[in-house]
């Protein structure tokens, strides 16, 4: 089974592009830190992440460079020959799922900054128009 479950942050904004049929594809990078660490070796790895569709769209309206997200989706290698014919072997996590996973106080912080919902009111709920449901990639 080719499986990943990954959560990080984002080390930029994700880069989304258009293909002629109008299919959105986002890429981005993601932080994530390892569980255990070596004393002189790297304390993080910094997977690529490539998503598409509605899933991508969702990805460049709300994430942003520094906020973690979690997410799911398999592992895909692939080759391409280079501008010098030399052979350059990829490894990307196609990401099928992704959610917030900051605290209620971050995410506020980060919403409010980036032009998000605004405060949450007295029950705790922020306010969400009506019309967000149809471009989420989730029931």
């Amino acid at each position: 089974m080719n499986s990943v479950q990954l959560v990080g942050r984002l080390t930029r904004d994700p880069e989304v592009r258009y293909t002629e049929g109008g299919t959105s594809i986002a890429r981005f990078a993601l932080a994530v830190d390892r569980k255990f660490k070596s004393e002189n070796g790297p304390t993080a790895d910094f997977p690529n992440c490539v998503a598409f569709g509605k899933t991508a769209e969702f990805i460049e309206k709300y994430f942003h460079q520094g906020m973690r997200m979690g997410c799911n989706g398999r592992i895909q290698t692939g080759s391409y020959t280079d501008n010098d014919g030399q052979k350059v072997y990829t490894t990307d996590i196609v990401i099928e799922n992704c959610e917030f996973v900051e605290s209620k106080k971050n995410s506020t912080e980060s919403a409010t900054e980036s032009g998000g919902f605004g405060d949450p009111g007295p029950d705790g709920f922020m306010n969400i128009p009506d019309d967000i449901d149809e471009e989420l990639p989730f029931v």
